[in-house]
């Protein structure tokens, strides 16, 4: 269908709104340095960002008679993007208002590629992702070893949370149960769970205490439902699956970062369901898969790329079973994706 042309009141129109939107943002900031020299603030002081809505920041108070109270901020001019999950020093103003006047430095960050390619940052200071996982769908081993690159990539601890065991049948799924064991024999942490017979959850619960964490997964895998079971006051949204396809719709739509009462914090981002790749250089992707390493540098090319080159050190292992197929495979499709996006 062709696009209508604008009549020339019409196209006069959206330009007055444009230009009234822009007006009110320079007001709005020329408000924010106004308020942040005049004297109306207070001292500046740590904070923790814990929900992103649009452009408006809650900063959790970390000192004083206000401690754990949240504050409705604004950005300075000119300052980085802040994530939740960042630690930041900001001002107090009135009615529960302030700026965010700095960032601290961050321990770790979780990125994605905006729709530009350019990677932006969706949470900060995390020490581990939840990969979660339900039996239907299938799992895609590929989409497991997607999210565990990114996780090593990251320097973040990753775990696998096969979701929604009660719908585990032996006899159906061993392949499931096959899988989750070569993960293992990898030295990644895995454990199962279901909030319908509240199985595995205390479990969960131990890995969450003292650390920050974040789920990531595909919509409909269950990561709502484990965050009401854990954390009843946090009442999220959980969307309907599909009969047909296992997948839901996605219900998250603010980042947010949850207090664990045992001493952990949990955040629950849209930005970080899944990750894309094709921002990683394809000689980085080798150091996202650890069982190939004690194997490198033994090829017969010093630029092999571990994919039908001949006397590929890699490919003889594969052979003699010390790394699995699947892994080989899937390490190569990445590959090709990265290779095909350069071009």
């Amino acid at each position: 269908m062709a696009k209508q042309k604008l009549t020339r009141k019409q196209a006069w129109q959206v330009n007055k709104k444009q230009q009234e939107r822009a007006s009110r943002m320079q007001k709005l900031s020329a408000q924010q340095e106004e308020l942040l020299y005049s004297g109306d603030l207070g001292t500046e002081q740590e904070g923790l960002m814990v929900a992103h809505y649009g452009s408006q920041l809650n900063v959790e108070c970390l000192d004083g008679a206000d401690q754990g109270k949240t504050y409705k901020c604004r950005l300075r001019d000119n300052l980085d993007s802040i994530v939740t999950g960042d630690r930041v020093v900001w001002r107090a103003g009135k009615d529960m208002t302030g700026v965010i006047v700095a960032r601290l430095p961050r321990n770790s960050e979780l990125s994605r590629p905006d729709f530009r390619g350019k990677m932006k940052p969706v949470a900060a200071n995390i020490d581990q992702i939840i990969i979660v996982f339900p039996p239907f769908p299938e799992p895609s081993s590929l989409l497991l070893d997607r999210y565990l690159v990114a996780a090593e990539l990251s320097n973040i601890k990753p775990i696998l949370l096969l979701n929604k065991s009660d719908l585990l049948k032996n006899d159906d799924h061993q392949h499931i149960i096959e899988m989750i064991s070569g993960y293992q024999g990898l030295g990644y942490t895995t454990l199962s769970s279901s909030t319908k017979k509240l199985q595995g959850l205390e479990e969960l619960q131990s890995l969450l205490d003292n650390r920050i964490s974040a789920f990531v997964g595909q919509s409909g895998v269950g990561k709502s439902s484990l965050v009401n079971s854990l954390l009843p006051d946090a009442d999220l949204e959980v969307g309907a699956v599909s009969e047909k396809s296992g997948l839901g719709a996605h219900t998250t739509t603010t980042s947010r970062l949850f207090h664990i009462p045992s001493g952990g914090k949990l955040i629950d981002s849209p930005g970080i369901r899944e990750f894309g790749l094709w921002h990683l250089d394809p000689e980085s992707l080798i150091n996202g898969f650890s069982e190939f390493f004690p194997f490198l540098g033994n090829c017969k090319f010093r630029n092999c790329v571990h994919g039908k080159e001949p006397d590929c050190a890699i490919q003889q292992a594969v052979k003699d079973g010390k790394i699995t197929k699947d892994r080989f495979n899937n390490y190569n499709q990445i590959l090709q994706t990265l290779t095909e996006s350069k071009y």
